[in-house]
């Protein structure tokens, strides 16, 4: 099972950029996935969350600007990302707890794309 992002990249301040991660291989079930960020020299935060049945939850950093959502259907995840401000730059990574074929229960990560909010 693999997790993978796309959607990255430079975007100038105040304005907005959509990201995308999608889950495949031998998945019987995605659970919970979300998005979290690490900017340069600092850890890895959570950015915002979503269950299954689209329950969300939103770091307060983010609240009212970011938008998380999920199509169950492709295995997928998305951030929308408006009102970008410098210091939402990060490389980005997704997240999801997935249930493969085989019943066996994961936590995996995605490999990262970088937002950079520069003008």
């Amino acid at each position: 099972v693999q997790l993978q992002a796309f959607g990255g990249g430079l975007v100038q301040p105040g304005g907005s950029l959509r990201i995308s991660c999608a889950a495949s291989g031998s998945i019987f079930r995605v659970n919970t996935m979300g998005w979290y960020r690490q900017a340069p020299g600092k850890p890895r935060d959570l950015v915002a969350t979503i269950t299954r049945g689209a329950i969300t939850n939103y770091a307060d950093s983010v609240k009212g600007r970011f938008t998380i959502s999920r199509d169950n259907a492709k295995n997928a995840v998305y951030l929308q990302m408006n009102s970008l401000k410098p210091e939402d730059t990060a490389v980005y990574y997704c997240n999801a707890q997935v249930v493969t074929s085989s019943y066996g229960v994961y936590d995996k990560w995605g490999q990262g794309t970088l937002v950079t909010v520069s003008s």
